[in-house]
């Protein structure tokens, strides 16, 4: 079994969106779940086609950090090494849920040494028909908002 034809060309477009416009490294797209011991043809499907990769910096800084560095007036230091990202394409005009966004989080496994824990976090790539390509965090629960 397999995604639609239009779900492969959207992470196709985001694919190469992260690789030429955002200088992304080890970009990697997933359309089953990764089970070690599992044949080719016993694997899970993934609600839909995800695509990991690495930024050429970090991209998202937890709101705790944002408090210390207001506090401290930018003295304090934050570590800027980025972080392998996933990344959920969606195309503007889907009627994307709250319960299929619950799904894509319930799929995704991390990476040892990670494996014990939930993704907590996404990157949203909304794909226009023009290929303009925009991105959004989502996160799996409520989460502080950010400090400005």
């Amino acid at each position: 079994m397999a995604h639609p034809d239009y779900l492969a060309d959207l992470a196709s477009t985001v694919y190469e969106n992260l690789e030429s416009q955002h200088d992304w490294t080890l970009l990697e797209s997933h359309t089953h779940k990764q089970q070690q011991q599992s044949l080719p043809e016993n694997k899970t499907l993934l609600p839909r086609p995800l695509i990991t990769g690495l930024p050429p910096r970090r991209l998202y800084l937890h709101p705790d950090d944002q408090v210390e560095l207001v506090k401290t007036h930018a003295t304090y230091t934050v570590d800027e090494t980025p972080e392998m990202e996933w990344v959920l394409p969606l195309h503007l005009n889907e009627k994307f849920t709250l319960k299929q966004i619950a799904e894509v989080f319930d799929s995704l496994e991390l990476p040892e040494p990670l494996a014990e824990g939930r993704c907590k976090r996404l990157l949203m790539a909304i794909v226009h028909d023009d290929s303009t390509v925009v991105y959004y965090f989502v996160h799996d629960g409520i989460v502080k908002p950010r400090q400005n």
